[in-house]
């Protein structure tokens, strides 16, 4: 498993030796520290936990700087999953853009953009209610949502409703490596990733 944490930074273009437009996205990569490996005879199963970004010893709770005390003051840790096939890493080691190579496919996750309190024809595209035949004030009304023969006359659970829109958790997969630049800290994929500039985003390797 070949894991990085990064820092999604804007949306650009890049154009192939045929001359055709990619639409693309550059990612920010900070400094990355193995700040733990969970063993299964240890913990139940295999994974490395990784620090990234610098925060100041003050802003610490005491659990966080007793955590990787030894290695630095970290902003966050995230956690990834991997195999007994996979390159054995140990407590320390950094982890640079150059695990990634051109061409790489890669699952992307990271937190949408939040839009709040939305109704059922912007959260679920719904069609909404005829703007002729009587109708006043239930043109974008999402209609009937129970009664005696549905459910039992109960509101069926995951029935399609308004409510808070994005802000979840959205894993972006098949997105091909473009460039990885080193020097800059910085990786380009293929396509769009969910989340606004600035957002914290996952790269796992599929």
């Amino acid at each position: 498993m070949k894991a990085l944490v990064g820092k999604k930074l804007n949306m650009t273009q890049i154009f192939s030796a045929k001359g055709e437009r990619i639409p693309a996205t550059l990612i920010s990569i900070p400094a990355l520290v193995v700040t733990q490996v969970k063993t299964k005879e240890k913990d139940g199963y295999i994974a490395i936990q990784l620090g990234y970004g610098v925060q100041k010893e003050s802003r610490l709770k005491k659990p966080q700087k007793g955590h990787a005390e030894k290695l630095g003051f970290f902003k966050g840790f995230k956690e990834f999953r991997t195999t007994d096939s996979d390159k054995p890493m140990a407590l320390g080691d950094k982890v640079l853009p150059t695990v990634f190579e051109v061409g790489d496919v890669v699952a992307i996750s990271s937190i949408s953009k939040g839009k709040g309190f939305q109704g059922g024809v912007r959260r679920h595209h719904f069609k909404g209610g005829s703007r002729t035949h009587g109708q006043k004030h239930s043109e974008r009304e999402v209609g009937s949502i129970g009664g005696g023969g549905r459910a039992g006359g109960r509101v069926a659970k995951g029935m399609r409703m308004p409510g808070r829109m994005g802000g979840t958790r959205v894993t972006t997969k098949n997105l091909e490596v473009l460039q990885v630049d080193e020097s800059a800290g910085h990786i380009l994929v293929s396509g769009s990733i969910a989340g606004a500039r600035g957002a914290l985003v996952e790269i796992r390797s599929v």
